[in-house]
């Protein structure tokens, strides 16, 4: 019989757990003590899933170890963030491996679904084996399934993403046990035999698209200099057949800011120095200055803050999320409050004042549009219109409607 224990309740850990406990029985481990309690009454803080996600799933929520009894196939889904200096930080993850040595035993399974660079599951593996005095690959069995959950994007809901597993062992019967349970997180597996090649597999996922959104920002800002129309740039530049196109904005959370420096690490450790992946870290960084720069410059030439106020509108790193990890909305946000004391922000993801009364909108003088969505857009469209509010969009989202 299977016993689940997702490690780790966030972004990813949750949507897992949940996605098996109509069929297994799920401890749920998180040492966040307020997450637990939380999610005991069915809330979510992330906002993610409401109340009926959690009816009739079988999920014991627990920060306490000693609650982690009798299970054989271990899901860790921990943070694995940078430090100050970019390095990567893997404390989050190794700790996890105190809790394991004193748990796991003769055909377990442990799959990762962290961000790691390549090499790090065996290195996991190998720290595991000498703490527990048991052999990975034979008595217990380490796999690799990096996560790629969209926070925030209702159509990419866990069931419906392709998913990787990276496993070395051949043991039909570990393979059947594996399959039995994934199969219930994503209707397609692709698996494979190598686990390195499956860790650098995710970091350049989010490598790419960190380099794709730095390219479009630079353009952003060249037109920006020229005093060209950025959307119709790109409008013209799209009718090539093969033309990708991206949006300028600010990038935050934890993957795009994080995975480029993880491969930039291992890369290091082979003597080797990553200058593309990194370029886009270096022009998606200087995008609050950006920002800064452009307000600045707007109120200065344009505004008479006389007894009016500014309304910062998307605080977390991306529309749709609560997660206020890494967001340069949130710095933005902040540095213009100094100036302005009487800043507000609107963002329903992170704040429960979803809608805005008439009389607040009529005494703001300066609205500024950090982040595009829906109901931005609806924000947009009520102020355009209004004389006595002014309108900053940085990023043209909002310029060409």
């Amino acid at each position: 019989m299977i016993k689940i224990c997702v490690i780790g309740l966030g972004y990813v850990g949750l949507p897992v757990a949940l996605s098996l406990s109509g069929k297994f029985n799920i401890i749920g481990f998180d040492t966040n003590k307020k997450r637990i309690e939380n999610l005991k009454k069915n809330h979510d803080s992330n906002g993610e899933f409401s109340k009926k996600d959690f009816l009739k799933k079988k999920i014991n929520f627990t920060f306490k170890r000693g609650e982690i009894k009798d299970c054989n196939f271990y899901i860790i889904c921990l943070p694995t963030p940078v430090d100050k200096k970019k390095i990567p930080n893997l404390n989050p993850l190794m700790s996890s491996l105190k809790i394991l040595a004193k748990k796991i035993k003769k055909k377990d399974i442990i799959v990762l679904e962290s961000t790691v660079y390549p090499g790090l599951t065996k290195i996991f593996s190998d720290k595991l084996s000498k703490l527990s005095g048991l052999q990975n690959n034979f008595d217990f069995f380490t796999c690799y399934s990096p996560e790629r959950i969209n926070p925030g994007d209702k159509s990419k809901k866990l069931s419906r993403i392709d998913k990787i597993f990276a496993t070395n062992s051949s043991n039909k019967d570990i393979l059947k046990k594996i399959r039995s349970v994934y199969k219930l997180i994503s209707k397609n597996i692709i698996f494979s035999k190598y686990i390195p090649e499956a860790e650098t597999a995710k970091a350049i996922e989010n490598t790419q698209r960190d380099l794709n959104i730095a390219l479009f920002n630079e353009l952003l800002i060249l037109s920006d200099k020229m005093k060209l129309n950025f959307n119709e740039v790109i409008r013209l530049a799209s009718t090539k057949w093969n033309f990708i196109k991206f949006k300028p904005g600010l990038v935050g959370g934890h993957c795009l800011p994080v995975d480029p420096y993880y491969l930039s690490h291992i890369a290091s450790k082979k003597n080797y120095k990553m200058e593309v992946a990194l370029a886009g870290r270096s022009v998606n960084n200087s995008m609050k200055k950006y920002v800064i720069k452009k307000f600045n410059t707007f109120v200065d030439n344009k505004l008479t803050m006389k007894n009016k106020s500014i309304l910062v509108v998307g605080l977390s790193y991306k529309y749709g999320v609560s997660d206020l990890r890494n967001s340069l909305n949130l710095e933005i946000f902040n540095e213009i409050k100094k100036r302005f004391p009487k800043t507000k922000f609107y963002d329903p993801f992170v704040s429960k004042n979803k809608e805005f009364k008439t009389n607040f909108l009529d005494s703001l003088e300066l609205v500024i549009f950090l982040s595009e969505g829906k109901m931005f857009k609806k924000l947009f469209m009520k102020i355009k219109n209004k004389k006595n509010v002014n309108i900053l969009d940085p990023f043209k989202y909002y310029e060409h409607i």
